[in-house]
């Protein structure tokens, strides 16, 4: 399964509609799902990830209870029988936010954890063999030097490919 991750967007404060690059990108890896990490701001935005692919998703701290009713603050879900951890990063016990999102599960619930909040782009494989993924920003980059979403390919638990994708101009 194919799955691009994104994180951040705070939508309409930069724009009101997706990056040119990012709808490409989407399009081009042909995703099957899209898991958005919270910090979408307006539940319209949700709309505008439906477009190219089903979407799960975990509220941020910006978001309001519209968007928390709908999708929740920590969530597990399954791709190709991996699971998957979704938070947004913001929540739980650690110094970092990569410690706060590996902390939110358990290193035997899943397999992969996806976190947003910091916007700075990781992925790390942990030393419980668990992947840590943060796919950064596709509209606000603050101190990175590029802007970057994420895309995942899993055949199994065993067979998680996840990398990051950048781009310059967040132009839509």
């Amino acid at each position: 399964m194919r799955i691009a991750v994104v994180s951040d967007t705070h939508l309409p404060r930069f724009g009101r509609q997706l990056p040119r690059a990012l709808r490409d990108g989407l399009r081009r890896e042909r995703v099957e799902l899209i898991v958005h990490l919270g910090d979408f701001t307006m539940p319209e935005v949700v709309d505008l990830f439906e477009a190219f692919a089903p979407v799960e998703a975990v509220a941020g701290n910006n978001d309001g209870e519209e968007l928390i009713g709908r999708f929740g603050r920590r969530k597990v879900i399954e791709a190709s029988n991996a699971k998957i951890g979704l938070t947004h990063g913001h929540l739980g016990t650690g110094r970092t936010t990569p410690q706060r999102a590996a902390a939110t599960f358990a290193p035997d619930e899943v397999d992969i954890v996806l976190f947003g909040h910091s916007h700075i782009p990781l992925v790390q494989r942990l030393a419980d063999g668990r992947w840590l993924m943060n796919p950064g920003s596709p509209t606000d980059k603050r101190r990175q030097p590029r802007y970057s979403w994420g895309l995942i390919d899993i055949e199994s638990a065993d067979e998680i490919r996840p990398e990051l994708r950048f781009f310059d101009d967040r132009a839509p």
